[in-house]
């Protein structure tokens, strides 16, 4: 995740360039030239990732007792699809950005991808002496291979039964606190299970329940040492929320079980470039920006669950693949009792 917030950082500054001045002038051709790339080139990255921090909420359809508990160490993982890496640019929706070769209508990396070879876009500019000026800047590449195809998540989740079939879960990341990135996640939500409310739930072969859970991530990235803009106080900071509402049905066998689902989830996640930039518009003169612009992506679709538990004593360990408009799947190691 911290590299993501790296590369949100990079894209909202608009180019990754040979010099400094390039994005100095990018910013100067126009806020609403920058706001719309970084929209675009941000969203299958930011999207991805909230598909990815909803999965392993659940590894049965059967709530805990009361007192039950279980602590999880979860890993998640959302595979990048191609047609993620890329997105459609189209000059024609801007007002002072043209490609230097080629149609001006390209596909270009968005933050899970990689422009091979480079992509340079001419920026025209006002320069209050020597009238329209333009100027050539790569565009930003994104995470590309190291990413590995996948956006990963992972999480420390505890799980304890309140009674009447309900269960009670909450997860977070151990706060991240360096000398550029300050992130934290946290999230909770409740686990009801229909079967138990029903006459003679003992004897179902099947647990049935119903799932509801929430996920925030706040993050925030400072830019003072890679912007290249003079400046104060200039930083990236991304709030995410997601909502899980999900339908889970699991056997109940003493040892190896198998779960599956039917959900939908939904979320929003806003990424704002802040601070002060002092942009220069030729070699006099320069202004000063304020809290440029923010971008944001909306996710809602539904989404299918299967996986399969393995209880051995107070240890359990389950996997699950789930399938949506990003595919995630995940792995659990539990410790629980009853």
């Amino acid at each position: 995740m911290k590299k993501i917030l790296l590369c949100i950082a990079l894209s909202l500054c608009a180019v990754q360039t040979k010099a400094q001045n390039d994005i100095d002038v990018l910013l100067a051709a126009g806020i609403e030239d920058a706001q719309r790339f970084a929209n675009d080139y941000l969203a299958p990255g930011t999207n991805g990732l909230m598909y990815s921090m909803n999965a392993n909420w659940f590894n049965s359809g059967k709530v805990k007792p009361l007192g039950g508990f279980e602590i999880s160490l979860i890993a998640n993982a959302s595979p990048v699809k191609d047609e993620d890496k890329m997105f459609n640019l189209n000059t024609a929706e801007y007002n002072n950005v043209q490609f230097v070769q080629g149609p001006s209508s390209q596909m270009v990396a968005s933050v899970l991808g990689e422009n091979d070879p480079a992509i340079f876009v001419e920026i025209e500019y006002d320069d209050p002496i020597f009238g329209s000026q333009t100027v050539q800047v790569e565009l930003p590449q994104g995470i590309g291979n190291q990413s590995a195809n996948l956006i990963p998540t992972g999480f420390i989740q505890g799980a304890i039964g309140l009674g009447g079939g309900v269960e009670f879960k909450a997860r977070f990341v151990p706060k991240i606190d360096t000398e550029d990135v300050d992130l934290s996640m946290y999230g909770a939500g409740l686990q009801l299970e229909f079967s138990d409310w029903l006459p003679a739930s003992k004897i179902w072969p099947v647990a049935v329940s119903g799932v509801v859970a929430y996920n925030h991530i706040d993050g925030t990235y400072d830019l003072t040492e890679s912007s290249g803009i003079d400046g104060e106080n200039q930083r990236v900071e991304n709030n995410t929320n997601t909502w899980l509402f999900q339908l889970v049905a699991s056997t109940k066998l003493p040892v190896i079980n198998f779960y599956g689902g039917l959900g939908y989830i939904t979320g929003k996640s806003e990424s704002d470039l802040l601070g002060e930039y002092r942009v220069t518009n030729g070699p006099i003169i320069s202004e000063t920006i304020t809290d440029p612009f923010s971008v944001s992506s909306e996710v809602a679709s539904v989404r299918g669950t299967i996986g399969a538990k393995l209880k051995v004593g107070f240890f359990r360990l389950n996997a699950e693949y789930h399938l949506s408009e990003f595919d995630a799947f995940s792995l659990g190691i539990n410790f629980g009792f009853r």
